[in-house]
């Protein structure tokens, strides 16, 4: 393989099978319940598969993909990276600046002459004035801090510079100014590359079950014999002397165990609003930490307590040992320093300038990979249909903030399928990258130009599960209506770089 293979090929590298077995990803899974089985009191929406959005499986190999990026493309620069990283600290800087003088002008500002006196008092004024300053503050502070942590995002795949010194440097000194593990989060954010769109060895925002999420089955869906069914109920309850044609699923109905109270409350929450709107909030706020400290949203087969603080961590070998204790101790001194900036000045001031800011990069870095890798449209693969050209199209380019966000973000949002494809890649050549990966993709590139916040809500209230045992799956809504299905057909997997089981 040449030199312009990148991380996110090289870190698959198990060894394929000479000769890849054919799948077939035909599958009936929406089949109803046995017999005495406990349902949900939600009853799932009758569909047609021919009617949904028909997607064929990629047969591209990772030579494939590669050889439609221009060469030059791959070449990494410790000078260019290095301007972008002093462009997002000079405006850090004269952001920072500016706050300060927020106080003292808001202070000597004289708001009982404004055309406001007389509705609003001076003190009243003063206060929204105050708040509204620093609420723009944190918001375009947030936002270049995000950019600072996506240039050390690009040092953990390598991508700074050619030199591995500089990049693990200044990745580590990046990170940890973000309260970030710099290399704990290497090295699973690798494991993510490696496997992506893997459904038991990706490693973050892994799609449920029902079962997983401790969901009973829905009820079958309705069908146009329903009519029927109900007469020929009636008639046998009237005494017919053939029994045998009552409806099976009637049958069911009369010998399931009911739903406990908890079951059916959790069953309503799944799709209503005032929950899917809460469930965002905490996700947006906690969501990354939660990830790091408990693996949220990671893998469930992973012991309880997985983290990336641990280096006994079943994330890490035995070799990971000393990155994991060096990143924490950059976590310990960057907690030192807000320590010590508190005691200098106060909790307040360092929530202002430096707090609610990183609470907004939090934000940011949740909703930018969640909606990467979260879609309706965007497939998940079982460990016999997966191979790492598939994985790696399991994301989708997003248009962010309009011209704002493609500048300040480094283009993380509107890039990411070029990404997956080599992660070495440095955002400056990104884009061209993605232009030539579209004409070769064809209809397996994936990208919307949506507003990301009206895609947020619409993700958050369609993707609520996926199927059992499919090989190729496709989130569902809570009726359990996917607005996609694999065509039917058979194939074969690469026979490139496939991680198995």
């Amino acid at each position: 393989m040449s030199t312009a293979v990148a991380s996110s090929a090289t870190q698959a590298t198990n060894r394929a099978p000479s000769k890849a077995p054919t799948i077939n990803i035909t599958k009936q899974s929406d089949a109803p319940a046995s017999k005495g089985t406990k349902m949900s009191h939600r009853q799932a929406k009758s569909y047609k598969k021919e009617d949904l959005k028909q997607f064929n499986v990629p047969d591209l190999t990772v030579k494939d993909l590669l050889s439609a990026i221009p060469k030059h493309c791959f070449e990494r620069s410790a000078l260019k990276s290095s301007v972008h990283l002093a462009g997002d600290f000079a405006m850090i800087a004269a952001l920072g600046y500016a706050a300060s003088y927020i106080d003292p002008s808001v202070k000597s500002f004289d708001f009982g002459t404004t055309p406001l006196a007389p509705y609003i008092s001076a003190a009243a004024q003063a206060s929204i004035a105050r708040f509204s300053a620093w609420a723009l503050y944190t918001f375009c502070q947030g936002l270049v801090m995000t950019g600072v942590w996506i240039i050390a995002h690009e040092c953990g795949h390598q991508a700074f510079s050619e030199s591995k010194t500089i990049n693990n440097t200044v990745g580590w000194f990046l990170h940890s100014a973000l309260l970030v593990p710099y290399h704990s989060w290497r090295i699973s954010h690798a494991r993510h590359h490696a496997a992506t769109g893997h459904l038991t060895r990706d490693e973050v925002f892994v799609p449920r079950t029902r079962a997983m999420k401790g969901l009973l089955p829905l009820r079958p869906a309705a069908s146009d014999s329903d009519a029927e069914d109900e007469q020929a109920i009636e008639q046998n309850l009237e005494g017919s002397e053939n029994p045998e044609s009552i409806p099976a699923s009637s049958v069911l109905a009369s010998h399931e165990e009911e739903e406990t109270w908890g079951e059916w409350l959790h069953e309503l929450l799944e799709d209503a609003p005032a929950y899917n709107f809460i469930f965002l909030v905490v996700q947006q706020l906690l969501g990354w930490p939660m990830y790091l400290i408990k693996n949220s949203s990671g893998q469930l087969h992973f012991p309880k307590g997985t983290n990336h603080f641990n280096p006994d961590s079943i994330i890490f070998d035995k070799r990971h040992r000393s990155q994991i204790i060096m990143s924490d101790v950059g976590i310990a001194l960057t907690i030192s320093a807000l320590a010590y900036a508190v005691s200098q000045t106060s909790f307040g001031t360092v929530m202002r300038y430096y707090g609610y800011s990183y609470l907004c990069v939090n934000h940011w870095l949740v909703m930018i990979t969640y909606l990467q890798h979260t879609d309706p449209l965007l497939p998940h693969y079982s460990a016999e249909a997966w191979t790492f050209p598939r994985g790696a199209l399991c994301t989708i380019d997003r248009k962010w903030l309009g011209p704002i966000g493609p500048y300040i973000l480094h283009g993380i949002a509107e890039t990411h399928v070029a990404h997956h494809i080599s992660s070495k890649i440095p955002h400056y050549n990104a884009w061209e990258a993605t232009e030539a990966l579209k004409e070769r993709l064809g209809e397996h590139y994936h990208c919307t130009d949506e507003n990301v916040f009206v895609s947020l809500w619409k993700t958050v209230t369609n993707c609520k599960f996926i199927e059992e045992n499919e090989k190729v799956s496709f989130y569902r809504n809570a009726h359990g209506v996917p607005q996609v299905v694999a065509a039917e057909k058979e194939l074969e997997s690469d026979s490139g770089l496939a991680l198995s089981e």
